[in-house]
This record gives C-alpha cells, sequence and structure tokens, in this order.
C-alpha cells in the first residue's frame, strides 16, 4: 500500500484477503476491545479506526476500512480502505472550497459585466483574484495537514496490518 501519493489529500487502497468478512469484522472488533492506542468501531461492513482524543490533534487522520465478501467465493474477502481527516474537519475544509469558487463565480461574473458596460470593475477584479489566492492557500494548508497527519496514518496502517497478521492473514491479489 502506497502512502506517499502527494496528489491526493485522501489516500486510498484495497487488497483481497482469503477470509470470510464477518470473521475479519470480528477480528478487528474483538482487537479494537484489547488495546487501548486506537478506537475501533463497527458499523455492519464498515470499521473506522480512530485515535484517542488525547493523541488527536487538528489534522489527526482517521481510516474507514469496507470489507466486502467476494460473492463468488464465499472465503474471500475484499478490504477498501480510505484515510481521511476528522468528518467534521473535512466537511468545513470542503464547505470552504464551496464557499470560495461561489464567490469567485459571482465576482467574475460581476466582474465582466462591469468591463462590458465600460465601468470601473478594480475592486471586483481584486476579489475574483484573492479568491484565487484564498484557494491555493485552502489546498497547500490540507497538504501540510496532510504531511502532519503523516507519521499518524502509517501508524493506523501498522494496526491493521499486525491486526492482519495475528491472523497469518495476508493479502492476496
Amino acid at each position: 500500500m502506497e502512502l506517499s501519493n502527494e496528489i491526493i489529500l485522501r489516500p486510498r487502497f484495497k487488497f483481497n484477503i482469503e477470509e470470510n468478512n464477518d470473521d475479519l469484522l470480528s477480528l478487528f472488533e474483538e482487537k479494537g476491545k484489547s488495546q487501548t492506542e486506537f478506537i475501533v468501531t463497527r458499523v455492519d461492513d464498515h470499521v473506522f479506526i480512530k485515535f484517542p482524543k488525547a493523541k488527536q490533534h487538528f489534522w489527526s487522520p482517521q481510516l474507514h476500512l469496507e470489507i466486502n465478501e467476494d460473492y463468488d467465493k464465499k472465503d474471500i474477502s475484499t478490504i477498501y480502505g480510505l484515510f481521511g481527516p476528522n468528518p467534521t474537519v473535512w466537511t468545513m475544509f470542503m464547505f470552504l472550497h464551496f464557499v470560495v469558487a461561489g464567490f469567485f463565480i459571482g465576482f467574475a461574473i460581476w466582474t465582466y459585466v462591469n468591463w462590458s458596460l465600460e465601468e470601473s470593475f478594480a475592486i471586483q477584479l481584486f476579489v475574483t483574484l484573492l479568491m484565487i489566492v484564498i484557494w491555493f492557500g485552502l489546498y497547500f494548508s490540507g497538504r501540510i495537514g496532510k504531511r502532519t497527519g503523516m507519521d499518524q496514518m502509517h501508524e493506523l496502517h501498522h494496526f491493521i496490518r499486525d491486526t492482519l497478521r495475528s491472523k497469518n492473514l495476508h493479502a492476496i491479489n
């Protein structure tokens, strides 16, 4: 699993395990109860692994695993993983991106209309360009946040790897 992808803010991975998905889900549930390093929550075929409040910071990642059975072969499961920030942080981040995009579009239209009518458009053009600068600021703050949470992403990855190895399970592809 490659975690060093520099473009993607929310890295994903997928691999197959030669084990029934219910057994895998139970394994993660049991492992979550037997240790205190992570909070492991299960909802149906989904497992959420995150850090306790004492170890969390603003950019702390969490890992969402979806463990599905292969309907052709009952003893093979596919694990889909998604690293991402706390859902509240992610929602706020996306909201800010959409607000900036909305202001950019609105002020760009206003700039064009004033330019077409040969009226002053300096303020509208300034705000339009400012939205571009703010968008880049949001993008780079997300990249910095990803880099800040990279060590914790590796800890989460090691947790699932060690959990699977505790039952001598290895990825097959």
